[in-house]
């Protein structure tokens, strides 16, 4: 059995709760889609954590959590949160990384800064985490799959063919400093380090888990309305933040759906830029953004003022 938490709106509207409630009855959590760029505030025995990379089925001892094929992986903050977990006495969690999702490299990061920084006044509101060139990277097929850490020859091939296009750019468009095959190289040697211990075929291991009658649970990130396909385009996300997905990022069959829970609060909110219905500004936007939650309404990653 397999059930999905979305948002219904533009994210921010208290999953990371909800997922929460369902993980603890849940065998496996997976996260199928986006990256970083946003996070799920978990407040639990433990204490109080913001996730961004990690599945919100951390914190139980029974459940085994996937990083799926279509999350845009940071292995650097995937070790961050790692230690903040243990650093809160929260016993080392079940983890699968599919050897199929593909790596968030430090140029991605870069050339996300470089692009809002070169679109000033019509920037898109990016978080800057990388997001918009990892997944522009996946689809021109030129991204770094986590099983290429076990290629070094071919993955050497790959990092010249990558520098050679990010350069141009990097000296004609951005007028900043070069990439090196060699650096990157090195990069991903670390990443591998890090991520060896969870590396795993996540697809097989769901199919699996189903046949033996396993509950699956799928967290989303953000909401529907940042969907690149049925949001709001261009003020979208990069990755598709609907169920549907699940059955791609997260390797789960369709014909195994049982329940799609929506998320949604009271009021609307968001962070970004972009076309907002009924937005509100002032005293009456900063009344419910100081009433939102235990912490306010600021992003869990950013600590923007949602909107």
């Amino acid at each position: 059995m397999v059930k999905a938490i979305v948002g219904a709106n533009w994210g921010d509207e208290g999953k990371g709760k909800i997922t929460d409630l369902l993980a603890e009855k849940s065998d496996v959590v997976i996260r199928f889609q986006g990256g970083a760029n946003a996070g799920h505030t978990i407040i639990c025995d433990y204490g109080k954590f913001a996730l961004h990379q990690l599945p919100s089925g951390v914190f139980y001892s029974h459940t085994t959590n996937i990083i799926g094929n279509g999350v845009a992986l940071d292995a650097t903050k995937f070790a961050d949160e790692l230690k903040h977990l243990e650093d809160g006495g929260v016993p080392a969690p079940h983890i699968i990384v599919d050897q199929r999702a593909q790596l968030l490299m430090s140029y991605h990061v870069l050339l996300d800064s470089y692009e809002e920084e070169r679109l000033a006044g019509a920037a898109f509101g990016s978080t800057k985490s990388g997001i918009a060139p990892f997944y522009s990277d996946k689809y021109a097929k030129i991204g770094i799959q986590v099983a290429d850490l076990w290629h070094e020859d071919r993955l050497k091939a790959q990092l010249e063919h990558i520098c050679t296009l990010k350069n141009v750019l990097l000296e004609h468009l951005y007028h900043k400093p070069l990439l090196d095959p060699k650096d990157l190289f090195e990069e991903l040697m670390g990443y591998k380090k890090i991520l060896e211990p969870y590396v795993g075929d996540a697809v097989s291991f769901v199919h699996q888990a189903l046949k033996e009658g396993k509950q699956v649970l799928l967290e989303g990130q953000l909401g529907s309305m940042k969907d690149p396909n049925l949001g709001i385009c261009p003020m979208t996300t990069s990755s598709h933040t609907l169920a549907g997905f699940g059955t791609v990022g997260g390797g789960v069959p369709p014909t195994a759906f049982s329940d799609i829970v929506t998320v949604t609060k009271a009021y609307s909110s968001a962070v970004g830029a972009g076309a907002f219905v009924s937005e509100l500004f002032g005293d009456e936007a900063e009344e419910l953004r100081r009433r939102g939650g235990d912490a306010g309404e600021y992003g869990a990653t950013t600590g923007r003022p949602r909107r």
